[in-house]
């Protein structure tokens, strides 16, 4: 039996439908996110992914946002000297800092600066420390968006093998953390990992996010059969953009499958939204109604 796709944007719907009907709770209230970002240079796929959330916050009734642009010499006391006032600012309620930044800019410091409870990114140190306890509120969108849509999918991720390929400080060190705190027992793979394939098929739940096609492909025999495979992996090839595995042979082989694009994708930006709501709560004291748990419960079969 071909394996189910796990489709984010369905999920992405759904999660996106509830965070609408709390916006417009909220400002029946007088509370509206605030979301600033701030990028710095003129990097394409960052301002593509702005864009794409930009109308993702339209789509969910969240009027206020604004984009702040500063050119790509710009100093780390600058950089830092702007995140600052936007922290002291009181109608702001969220900022983010796009990454990457440019090589002279130093995105630990930079991201340090951001108030925790503003960090919609939830990569604040304070906000990943909290998370290696289990007490985080805000916690990285990608990583976040993943195991929502495993449970959306009613996967399994307790008790299970979760292997993962991927050790970035933006992507699979938090999601290895999470899919701790979900009880999964976690090994994390990366370019000095002697014998990938091996241990990729031992994998109940195989999680990539490389992105170097045609150069690193997960094929089928790196897959253990039954196995559930989160893509989270995007790279150009021939003009079409196309995830690190390949696709159509692993439907054969895994149980669940999430595809690029709109898989992981989508469930990035629905993240983004929900963090974006939360911080604004978490700033004015009103408890939110929207929570990942219930949007989570309303899985597929």
């Amino acid at each position: 039996m071909p394996a189910k796709v796990m489709d984010g944007r369905v999920v992405a719907q759904v999660i996106r439908s509830k965070i609408k009907d709390e916006v417009d709770r909220l400002r029946e209230r007088h509370i509206e996110p605030n979301l600033v970002t701030v990028i710095v240079g003129d990097n394409p796929a960052s301002r593509a992914y702005l864009a794409s959330k930009q109308s993702a916050f339209i789509e969910a009734g969240i009027r206020k946002s604004r984009n702040i642009e500063l050119g790509s010499k710009t100093s780390q006391e600058e950089l830092e000297r702007i995140i600052r006032d936007l922290d002291r600012d009181t109608a702001v309620t969220g900022i983010l800092l796009q990454l990457p930044l440019p090589g002279q800019l130093n995105e630990v410091e930079a991201i340090s600066t951001i108030a925790p409870e503003k960090d919609v990114d939830g990569l604040n140190p304070c906000n990943l420390g909290k998370l290696a306890q289990k007490g985080a509120k805000l916690a990285p969108c990608t990583p976040l968006g993943i195991i929502v849509l495993l449970k959306y999918y009613r996967v399994q991720i307790a008790g299970r093998h979760a292997v993962l390929i991927n050790r970035s400080k933006l992507v699979g060190r938090p999601l290895s953390q999470l899919l701790l705190n979900e009880d999964a027992t976690v090994t994390i793979c990366h370019s000095k990992t002697q014998n990938l394939s091996a241990l990729c098929r031992q994998g109940d739940i195989l999680l990539t996010g490389i992105g170097r096609r045609p150069n690193f492909v997960v094929g089928p025999d790196m897959i253990k059969p039954e196995a559930a495979v989160v893509d989270i992996g995007t790279s150009s090839v021939g003009g079409k953009l196309v995830g690190d595995v390949d696709f159509d042979a692993a439907m054969h082989v895994a149980s669940f499958l999430s595809p690029v694009p709109g898989g992981v994708g989508p469930m990035t930006t629905s993240m983004l939204l929900y963090n974006s709501l939360l911080t604004a709560c978490m700033q004015t004291g009103v408890e939110m109604k929207v929570t990942l748990d219930e949007s989570a419960s309303y899985g597929a079969p």
